[in-house]
């Protein structure tokens, strides 16, 4: 019963000794990390490795980067979304790994609204589309995880209305999400969790955002139909946010069971 968790760390070297402390406690099979900042041979492998991860890592000097982490074996890496060759943002790396293929996603912000930004973003999960739709033809169990910068529904926000003209939460974010969703994907905490309020994934560090429990949830683990088929758990661990220097987002974790 592999779990699977999506976790943007902001920064690896400023949140090490937290993201050591919860795989250690909590153990999750393969993991997905967003906004590494820092490039692969800057990464700080031996410690995860003593662990027992394997590790893919696609990463960039000062922003971007994302990683897989497993304990099984890590094959057939893909470094870079598909789409556009000129991109050189470390926003995608995709692998297969304990019987199921996985993909690290960091879609962009997109702010300010109007901006090329904007326009990148929308242009990056449309490209992020058709990869799922690629993925897709594949049958077999894939998790698209990470740090989608989208806010999906109002309940999935503290305040939609304070959320209103943020790229985050613009009609076209949600919709050019949606889009991927209806190439058969699902969402696997909405799937298991529909109507549950106060499931947040990231709150600012301005405001007691996080003591007041005013989130939003844009971290999200997005299931082929083979991998919802296996779906038992989802869960948002709000641990990590509680700690000394957390990173601004906290882990969403599912279940699989065995294929």
């Amino acid at each position: 019963m592999p779990t699977v968790a999506t976790f943007n760390v902001n920064s690896i070297k400023a949140r090490l000794p937290n993201l050591l402390d919860w795989l250690a406690a909590a153990r999750p099979d393969v993991v997905c990390l967003q906004e590494l900042k820092c490039t692969e041979e800057a990464f700080p492998r031996e410690p995860i490795e003593d662990l027992g991860y394997n590790i893919a890592v696609f990463g960039q000097r000062g922003w971007n980067g994302v990683a897989i982490l497993s304990r099984s074996r890590i094959e057939d890496v893909l470094r870079g979304l598909p789409g556009d060759p000129e991109d050189e943002q470390a926003r995608y790396i995709e692998a297969f790994t304990a019987g199921i293929r996985v993909a690290s996603v960091y879609v962009p912000n997109g702010n300010p609204v109007g901006s090329e930004k904007f326009a990148y973003k929308l242009a990056w999960l449309e490209r992020l589309r058709g990869r799922a739709r690629e993925l897709a033809e594949f049958e077999e169990a894939v998790v698209l995880a990470g740090d989608f910068n989208v806010i999906p529904e109002p309940i999935d926000c503290h305040d939609p209305a304070a959320w209103a003209e943020d790229a985050l939460f613009r009609p076209e974010s949600r919709r050019a999400l949606r889009a991927i969703l209806h190439e058969g994907w699902i969402d696997a905490y909405r799937a298991l969790h529909p109507e549950e309020r106060n499931a947040y994934t990231f709150w600012d560090y301005q405001g007691g955002a996080f003591q007041l429990d005013h989130g939003i949830r844009i971290d999200h683990l997005l299931l082929s139909p083979e991998a919802a088929d296996r779906l038992e758990e989802a869960r948002i661990d709000k641990e990590p946010r509680r700690r000394p220097k957390a990173s601004d987002h906290t882990p969403v974790i599912v279940r699989l069971r065995d294929g």
